[in-house]
């Protein structure tokens, strides 16, 4: 999806545009860091519930080392003419102990369950607590569309 529209847009449509991509897109980056090992950077599939990111990743990889030793995460959606950055914490859920919803949300939209999965796997869940949306110069000023959890231009 590339936008090389240069017309700015307010926050209640910025907010919508920022909250469909969420809805129907399929591929987030995450990046994360170790205090001793420094930042990580990949590309997972994930599940938007409405209030959150729901990733998964096998319980064994540097994501899930990093999430678990410093939860801040930056995620980004992979479109850089429509940029959406999300910065939150991650809540690392093994995969039996997932909440049901999520766990299934996951799985309806992607068609695989990694709680099925004989390697174990872990859910990250981060709600966001800022989100800046632009898509080009235009609208740098006024790229926050969430600040402290709270979505402006909502309602």
């Amino acid at each position: 999806m590339r936008h090389m529209d240069s017309t700015w847009r307010d926050a209640r449509t910025r907010t919508r545009d920022t909250l469909a991509r969420l809805a129907r897109e399929r591929d987030i980056w995450v990046s994360t860091a170790h205090p001793e090992h420094g930042p990580h950077q990949v590309p997972l599939w994930f599940w938007w519930d409405g209030d959150a990111v729901w990733m998964c990743t096998a319980e064994r990889t540097v994501t899930a080392r990093n999430a678990r030793a410093e939860p801040r995460v930056r995620l980004a959606l992979p479109d850089t003419a429509d940029v959406v950055l999300l910065h939150g914490d991650a809540e690392c859920h093994a995969a039996q102990d997932v909440p049901r919803e999520a766990g299934d949300g996951f799985a309806a939209k992607f068609g695989w369950d990694p709680r099925r999965e004989e390697a174990p796997h872990l859910y990250l869940r981060v709600l966001p607590t800022k989100v800046l949306a632009w898509r080009s110069e235009a609208e740098h000023r006024g790229r926050v569309v969430l600040r402290a959890g709270e979505w402006l231009g909502r309602g």
